[in-house]
């Protein structure tokens, strides 16, 4: 089993990352790798057990279901439903801190899954910068941080 741990502080309010991350359907308004999103069957975003299906700029479809979701934690859990990369059995969570010097933020994001045999450091590679790095970049952009 992989597991990909990646970690950072963004310079903002727990708040306000909190805002950008819990809405499972909005990765696609700052994540670089995201075409588009939607919800199926119109579920709310934040209904745990709702699936979102989108499409990455490359054309690639994906569905991924929202597994937990908690305000009072700023933590959220979710696993690929569909997917084109052979991340077998994916899990991902993530998590968000305050960091009470300054009004910072902790971001936590990890996953586990299986590989085919002879992927495993390809495919850790790709999870934790193609999307994880790019992502705390992306959301960095989309606050207005990329300088902190």
């Amino acid at each position: 089993m992989i597991k990909v741990f990646k970690s950072t502080v963004l310079n903002a309010p727990v708040e306000a990352v909190w805002d950008v991350l819990r809405d499972f359907n909005g990765h696609d308004a700052w994540h670089p790798a995201v075409a588009d999103s939607v919800i199926d069957r119109g579920h709310p975003t934040d209904k745990v057990g709702c699936v979102r299906r989108f499409h990455l700029v490359d054309g690639s479809e994906l569905r991924e279901q929202l597994l937990t979701l908690s305000d009072a934690d700023m933590a959220f859990s979710y696993c690929l439903l569909e997917t084109p990369v052979p991340l077998l059995n994916y899990v991902a969570h993530v998590r968000l801190a305050p960091v009470t010097d300054g009004d910072q933020t902790f971001w936590l994001w990890e996953s586990r899954f299986d590989t085919p045999e002879g992927r495993e450091t390809e495919l850790h590679d790709m999870v934790a910068e193609n999307i994880y790095q790019s992502g705390f970049d992306a959301v960095r952009a989309h606050l207005g941080l990329e300088g902190t």
